[in-house]
């Protein structure tokens, strides 16, 4: 597995991160699970949130810490999803940046 980080700066604080984020996993779940199957995430710690799934018969893992002005992401990418890392990286970056712009 290859590791990738993406950090988004944020001016909502830790509480109102934990909000959006709370929310968008809601909505993935309700978008995204019927065809990758069951998304995971659990708050381990107050700031920091793991989130589990597959994708074309993959298994991701990724880390989300919670700090007062930026998300620290990492995700654990398998040996056959590297190829697309850049692509990967946009798109947390589009994706998670406007939620947490929103």
């Amino acid at each position: 597995m290859n590791p990738l980080e993406v950090r988004l700066p944020h001016n909502l604080g830790v509480d109102g991160a934990h909000q959006k984020i709370d929310a968008a996993i809601t909505r993935a779940r309700a978008q995204y699970e019927p065809q990758v199957g069951p998304i995971h995430a659990n708050w381990d710690t107050e700031d920091q949130l793991s989130v589990q799934f597959s994708a074309m018969g993959m298994q991701f893992k990724s880390a989300v810490e919670v700090l007062p002005t930026e998300l620290v992401i990492q995700i654990e990418l398998p040996a056959m999803a590297s190829m697309f890392a850049g692509k990967i990286r946009e798109g947390i970056e589009q994706q998670v940046g406007a939620l947490i712009k929103a």
